[in-house]
């Protein structure tokens, strides 16, 4: 959510809705984790904002949670997926 452009996560259950916007205290909602051996697998469905440039949101994005889910764990990061949801007019 610190990264420019984002308004929000979205859900990635279809029976939760296609761009439905989190709160707050659901957030780990917009978030999937894979595990592949010693890698991890990191999904994320988020909501950007009208007038963003997607691509440059998606690996805005991609980059720090990569940075920041290693350095804090030691764990390797095979990928990181975004998933545009939606896009909302803020």
């Amino acid at each position: 959510m610190e990264c420019y452009g984002i308004v929000g996560m979205a859900s990635w259950k279809i029976s939760d809705g296609i761009s439905e916007l989190l709160k707050m205290e659901n957030l780990s909602k917009g978030v999937e984790v894979d595990i592949a051996g010693d890698n991890l697998i990191i999904n994320l469905y988020i909501v950007v904002g009208y007038g963003t440039r997607i691509n440059q949101v998606a690996h805005n994005v991609m980059e720090k949670v990569k940075y920041a889910v290693e350095s804090k764990t030691g764990l390797r990061i095979e990928q990181v997926n975004i998933n545009v949801q939606g896009v909302k007019v803020v």
